[in-house]
């Protein structure tokens, strides 16, 4: 069981507070000037995902951590990252946690109120 990953120069463990900058890549297809062209546009942006650390799993190259926030209406949202992904811009350590577990998948069944406590 992993407590710790390191990213860059950040030292990230479970029950943190962070920011991760994902990058998203959006197709849009547009009508061109003729009837049958169509264009595509790429446009790339960076998506911050803000929320507490609730586990590190995985090993080297396959380490990824499991990120939650809660969204409108106090649902909770639950994320995913490969660690090792290109599509990851940055990590940013918002607030230090201090824990006992490991994981922390008991903060599923808590109220929004609670978790951030």
């Amino acid at each position: 069981m992993a407590n710790l990953v390191r990213y860059k120069d950040v030292e990230l463990g479970t029950g943190d507070i962070i920011r991760v900058q994902y990058k998203i890549i959006e197709k849009e297809r547009k009508a061109g000037a003729t009837k049958r062209s169509v264009n595509e546009e790429i446009k790339e942006r960076i998506q911050p995902f803000e929320g507490i650390l609730i586990a590190i799993r995985g090993v080297a190259e396959n380490k990824s951590i499991v990120v939650r926030k809660i969204g409108a209406d106090n649902v909770g949202i639950e994320r995913i990252f490969p660690f090792s992904s290109p599509w990851i811009a940055n990590v940013k350590l918002v607030k230090k946690g201090k824990v006992r577990r490991a994981k922390l998948y008991y903060l599923r069944d808590k109220p929004a109120s609670q978790q951030y406590a």
